[in-house]
């Protein structure tokens, strides 16, 4: 057993530390920090809290602007931001969100049920380590062209993962995207996020203070699932005698996640709980460290009093575990044993195994001899940071400069109609409910919107009927193009989306995908989405409460598109009066609110039609986007319905509006029909009003200064376009339905 003791002895000895993914000046850093060469078990720490996935060594330099956002929302205050395991946002009444956004990309490329189910298992501790009850989620998803072999073997088991996982713990999930390009095959994109509720004085934070406070690891054992998850597989350099590889990618047990958060709302509301953390990424090394990091920097931990479901860890494959559901508590030496007994009522094993010191250090035996003796703040927060370089790419202004404005264009009726059914009918815009079905939308009662409107949205308080609204959004397309617009651009639609509903925009998290930050073309994108991320939330007045960044998001030469993604939440005082995403009646009015312009360029037309990308996205206006936010909620019992024009442009969203309850419509476009179909302009949706509203309407959108354009009126079974073309709805269903089946099954 390599102990502080040999490590002190045997100084010169040969370490696997470059198998484990450390760069050797940063093996000499630790080496420097300790005095020493490190243990295995230390060696084992710093590897996984220094990667990349855990330690934002090469991210965090571009994310600390996000510091320079006011920490205030347009309702109240946040409660808890950067740096805890999620953001906590006031929305009245007493009431607290928290909410949060994270990747699991590449582990569920490798197996990707697994990897997908862990994904949500994982964020929903997140929620649950603040004090809140998960009440639903959300998955972004990305993958390869929809014909591709591979994009057949990771998409079913990631959506069965997704809902396998979530159905189980009964949380209903409720919006997400499932977004298709070439850049994604062998890189998917999962991201997941989780919502959850609680009362202001049911916060807790991860931090283990007090010295004799005893710290508890409750929930599943130990196991040999998930070593080097974060970093790499190299558990048998340790010990050549040892089993050889472990799988990477963790194994979810959701009946023992739903254990475990009972367990652990019931203990919190017995007031129990000093400090609690999640075991997630980097497992016991992220926890120990993390929580006597926060705290008041000492912790002593007996190793050997992990259970475990494998009797042959060594001590750094314990360290190093991602095995699912489970917990760490700090608690009162007095608590312990009502802690323990809500444990064993909960049938959730429990085992306290250490204390919290007044010493400084972070010190981890094993048997009786020392294996850790490290600064704590050195493994979870001082970890190296790298300025990397970037600049703008060399083909940047050629790809700007190929627009799409100049390609070939649909001239007659029969064109564009054609042109419609062709793109209601492409991957990226048809009807996903091959994906959706497969989810639980209503568990618990609450769920008030889901797939498919603009937001997602959950009641809070039955009382009061007190909601939030959620939505996710990026364009991959648009950040290529211009990575500073392409951000904001994402926060723009999943902020116009939330508004849509009639829910106030409060917050963001963010989960920010990007290729090899090696490469000074992808750190140009992040730096430049970062800036343009901050600069947005300026504007518009909303802070950053945390979120996730996932980079190496590339096969040899090719990164994904830069695909920052943006969860915006909302707060809706009564959810009994939200706006709906479709019209439900015959002879209302159709208004168009908002510029529109010739933009195609990184358009679904142009992507789907031309196979093209090139030129600049739509431009960007956050002060027309707040305006029409304010009208939307101000018009909140005004309009009977409200649809966001994003990808496909008015096209798609009257198709939507018109197949969601099978009430055709009739609009006569002023100027080119074509652009008036097809372009992307932000800062738009479609509203209906009733026939004697549209005065009050009108006069609402001058005080706002949001352009407004009578388009037409609902009724009969056709989309009809006056003097282009005329689809009966039933037809547009038909390609809109078609394409995942006919693919997937």
């Amino acid at each position: 057993m390599d102990t502080v003791a040999t490590a002190t002895e045997d100084a010169g000895r040969e370490q696997p530390w470059a198998d484990l993914g450390l760069k050797a000046d940063e093996y000499q850093q630790i080496r420097q920090i300790l005095g020493r060469r490190p243990t295995s078990s230390e060696l084992a720490m710093y590897s996984v809290m220094w990667s990349e996935h855990c330690s934002y060594k090469s991210s965090k330099v571009h994310l600390k602007q996000f510091s320079e956002i006011p920490q205030e929302t347009p309702v109240g205050k946040m409660l808890a931001g950067i740096g805890e395991n999620a953001g906590v946002l006031d929305i009245g009444q007493g009431y607290a969100v928290t909410f949060k956004v994270e990747s699991h990309n590449h582990p569920s490329y490798v197996e990707p049920y697994q990897g997908a189910a862990t994904g949500v298992g994982g964020i929903v501790r997140d929620i649950l380590a603040m004090g809140a009850r998960p009440v639903a989620v959300m998955d972004p998803l990305r993958f390869g062209p929809l014909d591709a072999d591979d994009t057949h073997r990771v998409l079913p088991g990631i959506v069965a993962g997704v809902g396998g996982y979530g159905n189980c713990l009964g949380l209903p999930n409720i919006g997400g995207e499932a977004v298709f390009d070439e850049t994604y095959l062998g890189n998917p994109l999962v991201n997941a996020l989780c919502i959850g509720v609680l009362r202001h004085e049911d916060l807790h934070l991860a931090k283990a203070s007090g010295a004799g406070n005893q710290v508890i690891l409750y929930g599943a054992r130990t196991g040999g699932d998930g070593i080097g998850g974060v970093s790499v597989l190299a558990s048998e350099t340790f010990d050549a005698d040892g089993p050889a590889k472990r799988p990477s990618v963790q194994v979810g047990d959701p009946f023992m996640e739903k254990l475990l958060i009972e367990c652990t709302l019931e203990i919190f509301a017995a007031g129990l709980v000093a400090g609690i953390q999640d075991l997630g990424g980097a497992g016991l090394s992220c926890a120990t460290s993390e929580l006597a990091s926060a705290g008041d920097g000492g912790m002593h931990v007996e190793l050997d009093k992990v259970p475990l479901r494998d009797s042959t860890l060594a001590p750094e494959e314990i360290l190093m575990s991602e095995s699912q559901e489970r917990m760490m508590a700090v608690v009162e030496p007095d608590d312990v044993a009502a802690f323990l007994a809500i444990c064993a009522k909960w049938e959730v094993e429990a085992v306290v195994i250490g204390e919290v010191t007044d010493t400084g250090r972070l010190h981890i035996d094993w048997h009786g001899e020392r294996v850790v003796d490290v600064p704590p703040r050195s493994v979870a927060h001082d970890g190296p940071t790298y300025h990397r370089p970037f600049a703008r790419p060399a083909w940047q202004d050629a790809l700007q400069a190929d627009a799409a404005e100049a390609l070939a264009r649909p001239s007659t009726g029969d064109e564009l109609r054609d042109t419609l059914l062709r793109l209601v009918a492409s991957p990226n815009l048809c009807d996903k409910s091959w994906i959706t079905d497969q989810y639980d939308r209503y568990v618990r009662g609450d769920t008030v919107l889901s797939q498919p409107s603009d937001s997602g949205m959950i009641r809070v308080d039955d009382r009061t009927n007190l909601g939030v609204s959620v939505s996710t959004d990026c364009n991959g397309r648009f950040a290529k193009l211009d990575p500073y617009t392409g951000a904001q651009l994402a926060l723009a639609e999943s902020y116009r989306n939330v508004a849509t509903g009639g829910a106030v925009p409060l917050a963001i998290s963010d989960c920010l995908n990007f290729g090899s930050p090696e490469d000074p073309d992808v750190m140009w994108q992040f730096a430049e989405a970062c800036r343009g991320l901050k600069d947005a939330c300026l504007e518009l007045g909303i802070p950053v409460t945390g979120g996730n960044v996932s980079l190496y998001n590339q096969t040899g030469e090719t990164a994904i598109l830069p695909t920052p993604v943006v969860a915006v939440l909302g707060v809706i005082e009564d959810v009994t009066r939200r706006t709906p995403s479709a019209w439900s009646a015959a002879g209302e009015t159709v208004v168009l609110l908002g510029e529109s312009r010739e933009e195609l360029s990184g358009s679904e037309w142009a992507h789907v039609v031309h196979g093209h990308l090139g030129g600049l996205p739509p431009r960007v206006d956050l002060a027309a986007e707040r305006s029409l936010a304010e009208l939307l909620h101000e018009a909140v019992g005004l309009v009977t319905s409200a649809h966001d024009l994003s990808d496909g442009g008015l096209a798609q969203t009257l198709a939507e509006a018109g197949m969601r309850h099978d009430v055709g419509v009739s609009v006569r476009l002023p100027g080119d029909a074509f652009l008036g179909l097809f372009a992307e302009s932000a800062a738009r949706c479609v509203v209906t009003v009733a026939p004697g509203d549209l005065e009050r309407l009108t006069a609402l959108a001058a005080r706002h200064e949001v352009p407004l354009a009578v388009l037409g009126e609902t009724g009969g079974s056709d989309l009809v376009v006056e003097g282009e073309f005329s689809v009966p709805l039933a037809e547009v269903r038909a390609a809109w339905t078609a394409t995942l089946p006919a693919v997937l099954g």
